[in-house]
Order: C-alpha cells, then structure tokens, then sequence
C-alpha cells in the first residue's frame, strides 16, 4: 500500500537540502501555505489574470484554452490557485501544492513566462487528480493514476535524480504530465464531473484502498 498510496502535506519542487527559517524557506513557504502570510498572495482565476499580474500581452491558443480548461475544472473540484512572490519559496521551487488546504502556489519568479508557467499548472494539477484519486480532496492522500510501467522511462530517470526514492512515483507522473500539453486537463476535467475511476482504471493497490475506505463497491 505504501508504494501506491501516499499521505504527503506538500507536493512540490524537490530540494535535499532546505533552509528551513526566513524567506526563501520551507518556512515562508509553510507560512504562505497556512494562509497566515498572504501580502503579494494573489488569487487567479483565468488566463487574463496572469497577463494582468505580469503586464504583459495574454497567452495564445493553444495555451489559453488549455491555461483555462485547468481553471474552469480547478474551480468546480474546489481548488484555488494563486501566484506568489519569490520570497515564499525555497530556492528552485516553481511551485506547491497542498493536500490538506487543496490550494496550489505558483513562484512568480520562475513561472513569468508562458511555457514554464503551463509546465507547473500541468504538474502540480496532476497533484491535484492524484488527491482526487485517492478518493477525495477532502482527505490528504494521493494516488498514482497511471500504471508505473506506462510513464516513460525518461521521466522516471529524471525525478529520481531531484526526489526521495519515496516520491518518484507520483512524481514521475507529474513531470511527464507536465510536459504533456492536454495530459493533465484531461484528468481534472474526469474529477470534476465525477468520473475519475471510469476514465481511468485505479490500479489494483488503490482499488482495494478505495473498497476499503467506502469510496468504491466490490
């Protein structure tokens, strides 16, 4: 079980060694999470939103489309997405998701330009399916969706170079996702609407998870 399911508070950016105290810290970044460090924190809802964050021109299709296909299914599952000064993140963290809350955080610093920007709403959404999987948002648990043997070895290769041993197969996933333009709107939009098992097929582990815990029938 412990393989295939997994309670993590945060799923974010990888670091071995964090500072832990001050800005740019697991503390700030606690801080942020918990909503008790809030200035510069800003809510956004659609693509416009981040052209007017940055004062910059809008996204283009295909990226607008897709930028808000997440959101619109983002909202109906009930997570929150916000964008955050750099202050609040541990070097090289681009972005966080959180379980418990279910809001996600984007490193303002890191994410200015569209194409990286899409690569960290695609993965830390994939986070947010994973919870999905595991039964609810409203639990703190995430499940792999894919079978491990179907994420391509490249992916996996390179997660294990940044993550704990632990983490890699979530990870792995949501890296792959968040290179893979549709993969992750694809996954929110089946938990928005309540069709995450029929979309896609829980892996054995996390179907007797599921029956277990009364999210599933025999």
């Amino acid at each position: 079980m412990r393989k295939l399911l997994l309670a993590l508070l945060l799923s974010a950016s990888p670091a071995l060694a964090e500072p832990t105290k001050g800005w740019y810290s697991m503390d700030a970044m606690g801080c942020m999470i918990l909503r008790e460090c809030t200035d510069g924190v800003v809510e956004i809802k659609s693509a416009k939103d981040i052209a007017s964050y940055y004062k910059k021109a809008g996204m283009m299709d295909p990226l607008y489309s897709e930028f808000n296909s997440m959101m619109k299914a983002l909202g109906k599952i009930g997570v929150k997405v916000y964008i955050a000064p750099e202050k609040y993140f541990p070097p090289g963290h681009r972005g966080v998701y959180h379980t418990v809350s279910n809001n996600f955080y984007l490193n303002d610093g890191l994410v200015k330009r569209y194409s990286t920007l899409m690569a960290v709403m695609r993965h830390e959404g994939w986070h947010a399916a994973q919870d999905c999987m595991a039964g609810s948002i409203d639990n703190s648990m995430i499940a792999i969706i894919k079978p491990e043997e179907d994420v391509p070895e490249f992916w996996r290769e390179m997660v294990e170079k940044s993550y704990p041993a632990s983490a890699v197969p979530w990870e792995a996933e949501a890296a792959w996702a968040g290179r893979t333009e549709g993969m992750t709107a694809k996954a929110l939009e089946a938990c928005a609407t309540g069709k995450m098992w029929e979309v896609y097929k829980p892996t054995p582990m996390t179907r007797q998870w599921l029956i277990e815990n009364d999210y599933l029938k025999e």
